[in-house]
């Protein structure tokens, strides 16, 4: 089995537009997913055997990373590939000279926040009934990561 990393681009947008819909409650909108232009990006896809098996999207401006977007294919989680993909996110900043990292989380995404904790995100404050839900609207927890300067 071979894991790679690579630079989000036009060929792989229908696996992430697929995986987009089944790995969200409330998906982005395809043309969101399809835009690949926007300022300071470093939308990135995680490859097993060469097949998308997740991705993310992120934005660096002025050395502030924000991620926008995340997902591994539901059919794949469980096995690694969201730490291994998280972590090479944290690289990808790194090497982008980054200053901190952001991100927002569902309040209700306990494994999420447990894999951000773990990796040295931390808890900043709260978005109140942020994100939709099939019953109303949960808080987005803001979370950040700061990396030291060498």
């Amino acid at each position: 089995m071979s894991v790679t990393f690579a630079a989000l681009s036009e060929r792989h947008l229908d696996a992430v537009w697929a995986i987009e819909q089944i790995a969200h409650s409330h998906p982005w909108k395809q043309s969101m997913i399809y835009d690949l232009k926007s300022r300071g990006q470093l939308h990135s896809v995680m490859l097993v055997d060469e097949k998308v098996v997740g991705y993310f999207y992120a934005q660096n401006i002025v050395g502030e990373v924000s991620l926008l977007n995340i997902a591994i294919d539901p059919t794949q989680q469980g096995k690694g590939y969201g730490r291994a993909l998280a972590n090479y996110f944290i690289e990808l900043c790194e090497k982008a000279n980054a200053e901190s990292a952001w991100l927002e989380v569902r309040e209700s995404n306990h494994r999420a926040i447990s894999l951000y904790d773990d990796l040295g995100f931390h808890e900043i404050d709260r978005r109140i009934n942020y994100y939709p839900t099939a019953k109303g609207s949960e808080d987005a927890l803001i979370m950040s990561y700061m990396f030291l300067p060498e």
